[in-house]
Formats: C-alpha cells, sequence, structure tokens
C-alpha cells in the first residue's frame, strides 16, 4: 500500500452493507451497526432532470403520499438492482452519512447480495458502491453473511443450514467446511406477504389498502398459525363506494392471507434437504434450521415451518441485524473468511 492508500485507511474506516430490498444496514468496522433505514429514495423532477430529495427514513414516510412531481423510488427489487443511478445516490448518502466526521471518504466496503443474482447483477452492485466513492468492493452472500451473524458454525465438518427471509427475496443455503452445499433463492419474502395481504383485504373485504398499511398490518396481527381471537383495525379505501372504510381482521385471516407464501418457503425447504448429502442431513436433524432476517419475525412461522419439515428450527437471537452482522464480522476477519469473499 502507498502512502495515499495509508492515508486513505487512516481518513475512512471499513464499512459493511446489507444492502436490503426493505431496509439497508450499515456495519463500521470496530462499532457494530451505525445505521439501519429504508431503502427509499424521494426523487423530484423539474424540467426532465431528476434529482435526490431524500433518502432512508425521511423518504420512507413519503411512500404513496408525494404530488406529481415528486415520487418515492425502492431502487432494488427482489434484493436487486432495478434504478442503477438510484441506488448509486442512496450508498453515497448512507456512506456520508456514517463518515459524517471526515474530510473525504472513500472506504473498503463489503456488501452482500442474494444467492441467486446473477454475474451482471452483482457487478451493478459493485459498480454503484465504487461510483459512489468505495475505495474497494467486495461481495459475500447473504445466507453465509447470516449464518456468520448467527453464529453458527460454517467453518466445522458439520451441516448448518439458514433461512433468511429478507424484504426481496428469501435464501436457503446448507453450508459446511466454509462452503455452501446448496442454496436457492427465492423471489418470495416480506414484500411478497404485504402483497399477499393486501391482494386477500381486497377480495375479501373489497378494502383497498398501501403498502405501509399492509406492512403495519403484517406486524401487528400478521400470523403463521393463528393463535388467538384478536382483531386489528385496517383502514382504507372501499372498492366499491370508493370512501374511506375500516374493518376488523383476525389472526386467522391473515393466516389465510400468508398461507400461500410460507407454502412456497417450505417447498423451497424441502428442495434443499432433498439436495442436501445424507451425512449432513444428518446432522441437521440435530441442529435444525435457523432462520433470520425480518420475516423471521412473524408470529409462529418457527412453528410452521418446524411441523412442515420435521426439523427443530432456531429464530436467531437479532434476526433483523444478523446478515449486517455477519458481513461485519467477514470484513473484520478478512484472512478467515477470504475465500466467501468475491470481487466482479
Amino acid at each position: 500500500m502507498g502512502i495515499l492508500g495509508g492515508i486513505a485507511r487512516l481518513w475512512s474506516q471499513d464499512m459493511a452493507i446489507d444492502l436490503g430490498t426493505a431496509n439497508t444496514l450499515v456495519v463500521l468496522r470496530g462499532q457494530g451497526v451505525v445505521l439501519n433505514e429504508p431503502s427509499v429514495v424521494a426523487v423530484v423532477e423539474e424540467n426532465g432532470k431528476k434529482s435526490v430529495l431524500a433518502v432512508g427514513d425521511e423518504a420512507k414516510t413519503m411512500l404513496g403520499r408525494t404530488p406529481g412531481n415528486i415520487s418515492a423510488i425502492r431502487p432494488l427489487r427482489d434484493g436487486v438492482i432495478a434504478d442503477f443511478i438510484v441506488t448509486e445516490e442512496m450508498i453515497k448518502h448512507f456512506i456520508k452519512k456514517v463518515h459524517k466526521k471526515s474530510t473525504f471518504a472513500n472506504p473498503r466496503v463489503l456488501i452482500s447480495v442474494p444467492t441467486g443474482s446473477t454475474p451482471v447483477e452483482r457487478r451493478a452492485i459493485q459498480d454503484s458502491a465504487l461510483a459512489a466513492g468505495a475505495r474497494r468492493v467486495q461481495l459475500i452472500e447473504e445466507p453465509i453473511a447470516a449464518a456468520i451473524g448467527a453464529g453458527l458454525p460454517i467453518s466445522e465438518a458439520t451441516g448448518s443450514m439458514v433461512v433468511d427471509i429478507g424484504g426481496g427475496t428469501t435464501e436457503i443455503a446448507v453450508m459446511s467446511l466454509g462452503g455452501v452445499v446448496y442454496s436457492k433463492s427465492l423471489r418470495v419474502a416480506g414484500d411478497a406477504m404485504d402483497e399477499a395481504l393486501k391482494n386477500y383485504m381486497r377480495k375479501e373485504y373489497n378494502l383497498l389498502i398501501g403498502d405501509s398499511t399492509a406492512e403495519k398490518v403484517k406486524k401487528e396481527i400478521g400470523t403463521a398459525i393463528p393463535s388467538n381471537n384478536n382483531t386489528y383495525p385496517v383502514k382504507g379505501r372501499d372498492i366499491r363506494s370508493g370512501t374511506p372504510k375500516e374493518v376488523n381482521i383476525s389472526e386467522e385471516d391473515s393466516a389465510e392471507a400468508l398461507s400461500g407464501i410460507l407454502r412456497d418457503m417450505v417447498n423451497g425447504m424441502k428442495d434443499a434437504l432433498e439436495n442436501t448429502p445424507p451425512e449432513l442431513s444428518a446432522d441437521l436433524v440435530d441442529m435444525g434450521l435457523t432462520l433470520t432476517g425480518g420475516g423471521a419475525l412473524l408470529k409462529n412461522i418457527d412453528k410452521r415451518f418446524s411441523k412442515e419439515t420435521g426439523l427443530p428450527v432456531h429464530i436467531a437471537d437479532d434476526p433483523l441485524s444478523c446478515v449486517a452482522i455477519g458481513t461485519g464480522i467477514a470484513l473484520e476477519q478478512e484472512e478467515t473468511f477470504n475465500t466467501m469473499l468475491t470481487e466482479y
């Protein structure tokens, strides 16, 4: 490393980014999670020119509530960049926000990516971070990062299975000896659950609700197996009259609405188990599978998965931050996890 490289490292701390469809988390070397904000950018268009108005928390409050010339965009869809320029602006904003004390920031960055993303999509993520001012960009697959963050013994000769339910994708992986034995990336996760709740409300109650309301319903009364008679008031617009309306929905309703999505996830897990070598399958009977990601917080999801797969199911200690924390550990212990990091 030359003098300039040494100065760059002195000025900017290395950072790990969990670039999620729903939320972006940033971990600074030695400091843990320093930023957790929605992956949303508000863009204003004037005279055919677009400029960024707000990013993260501020932009999320604008979703579904913006006037004509302002649009709130989620630049990542299903864990993949849908809008390259806006993603670049978002990463730039988060790097600046985290490095607010330094004069210039060009950190080494490690970013987690879905296992199902193509080399072209991975290159796009890497290019976005480089354009946003990173000195060097490496990538790590999400389930590996989730497993490291959850404290699973992935470097040992035993099988570990992780199911990471994010906003855009559900990552299923079986790992052993520091490598991925089998992985599958499903494009159904938290966002698909919100969509399923919206469709259910429209079909059963003639009620139109927005994304934010659907997310709130999922958090408040969403469940994989109904366990009580609680109800939750949902406000929206009546399809027939066009006027605002409120209905009360039960846990039974939410379980029915989410049933199809959970079935897809279970099928993905069964595929993974069918493609796992017998020796590792034997380990999984004892070890079970670990759930990470925001979707792991859905009520009774562990009971439903355990019932359908016959395996013990554990929810990681901090499921929302698992991928970010694991990416941060891989960044700090580069020598240990070097084989799991890639560059394009």
